[in-house]
């Protein structure tokens, strides 16, 4: 679940940002490891509630940077884009942006402000930017980033929309053969009584308790989605279900790549915008499991000592072979933010083929499940008409 947060740092003064966290008690304990002073904390809407003026981030990004490009300056552009915006809403965010600005406050204090449209990574790239002078670049780099973590998504989702399609199409046909024709044999096969398979008499048993209770079944199962729906949309059904998935080896071990992936590409954008390393690394534990957050814990704890970055990732369990020793290059060189960018790119690539043999694998097993299953469903029912055919011959 998502909670805005309204904290005291002692460099920035009072702050209001969002942060993910699966309770109210963790919410606290991350504002308490940034070193900030907790004012008030506040749970936001739960997922799928509209949200009132919601910016997307890369459109926004992209048409500041164009305008920004074109020599306009930033109030300039900030008021171009609220004049041109037609949604209400979005347009009431604009403008309150653009007053912020007016009033000679800072891009990035103007931002802050609007926690359920910029969430803090995007406002801390910002606030980075506005001390070196680098806007458009700062911009640029997170469009950069964001279109990065939403390719890597897509590839995700695109793999799973086919054999969702073949789940819920084998399923939706094992119920039709289960709810609507196993019952009608079972009235055509009534009298043979005994003299069925044994599976053939369960089959036709399911069939006349369908038919005798079909309406109080059906009320049973849509009581029991229901309540699965409901579970399904707790913040500990995640948890439970990343545990679950991280046992598998071949899973889990694709997943701990995933999260990776995720915090190498945005503490190495943190770092080339010249946020320093403990602080990428803070902002970045919310992109992990809860399994996973007490190793970058202990890690930031260890870069706060002295230690070397890549020695602390490394002794915490958040690298690989191959992630250590571009990150040892990368802190030799000093340019450890673009060789942790490289490393999630590196990432990606061993995501995208994983992904793409596991659906080459799926797919026909899944689809030789749903054959196998409802083929049984269908020679059961049909076994006693061969047994009659074979007796007439």
């Amino acid at each position: 679940m998502r909670f805005t947060v309204k904290a005291f740092d002692i460099t920035q003064g009072v702050l209001v940002y969002a942060i993910d966290a699966p309770d109210e008690s963790d919410a606290r304990r991350q504002v308490a490891e940034e070193g900030r002073k907790l004012i008030s904390l506040a749970r936001q809407a739960a997922i799928g509630a509209p949200a009132q003026g919601k910016i997307p981030l890369v459109i926004f990004s992209q048409e500041l940077v164009a305008l920004l490009d074109a020599g306009i300056s930033l109030v300039e552009a900030v008021e171009t884009l609220t004049e041109k915006e037609s949604q209400p809403a979005v347009r009431r965010t604009m403008e309150q942006i653009r007053s912020r600005l007016f009033e000679g406050r800072t891009l990035s204090s103007a931002l802050a402000e609007l926690p359920h449209n910029f969430p803090p990574l995007y406002v801390a790239t910002i606030r980075a930017s506005e001390r070196s002078g680098a806007l458009r670049e700062s911009l640029a780099r997170y469009i950069g980033y964001q279109q990065q973590i939403d390719l890597l998504r897509k590839k995700l989702v695109n793999a799973s929309i086919y054999p969702l399609v073949l789940a819920g199409a084998g399923t939706l046909v094992t119920i039709f053969l289960l709810g609507y024709v196993v019952p009608r044999f079972s009235g055509i096969y009534e009298d043979l009584g005994s003299n069925l398979p044994f599976a053939s008499r369960m089959l036709m048993q399911w069939g006349k308790v369908l038919e005798s209770h079909g309406s109080s079944i059906l009320a049973a199962t849509i009581v029991l989605l229901g309540l699965a729906a409901y579970w399904v949309t707790r913040p500990g059904f995640r948890t439970a279900a990343g545990q679950l998935i991280a046992r598998v080896p071949a899973f889990g071990r694709q997943l701990h790549t995933y999260q990776l992936a995720r915090m190498y590409r945005t503490v190495g954008m943190l770092l080339r915008g010249g946020i320093p390393a403990v602080t990428a690394l803070n902002m970045s534990e919310g992109l992990l499991s809860p399994a996973l957050r007490p190793a970058l814990c202990a890690a930031t704890r260890a870069v706060t000592e002295g230690h070397s970055l890549a020695n602390s990732l490394e002794q915490h369990g958040l690298t690989t072979p191959v992630a250590v020793r571009m990150l040892r290059v990368g802190e030799r060189s000093g340019n450890m933010g673009e060789m942790m960018e490289r490393v999630a790119g590196f990432y990606d690539e061993e995501l995208g083929r994983a992904v793409e043999l596991l659906t080459r694998l799926i797919e026909p097993a899944l689809m030789s499940l749903i054959g196998l299953v409802i083929g049984v469903i269908v020679v059961l029912m049909y076994f006693p008409i061969f047994e009659l055919a074979g007796s007439l011959q």
